[in-house]
């Protein structure tokens, strides 16, 4: 299952897309968005790298 990105917390800062192996996210709007979530690998680096606890995994 790909991240899921709480849009109140995320403040588009872009840690996640920097750290995403799967070039997953994109930044639309200063927030995060899962663009690709079908090359989520599950790693868990963009969850990590959030320093506002915007993204987490289902």
């Amino acid at each position: 299952m790909p991240p899921e990105v709480d849009v109140k917390k995320c403040d588009g800062c872009g840690r996640c897309a920097e750290v995403c192996p799967a070039n997953v996210f994109d930044i639309i709007n200063e927030k995060a968005d899962v663009a690709r979530p079908e090359d989520c690998l599950e790693c868990r680096a963009c969850e990590a790298a959030c320093p506002k606890g915007a993204i987490s995994f289902p």
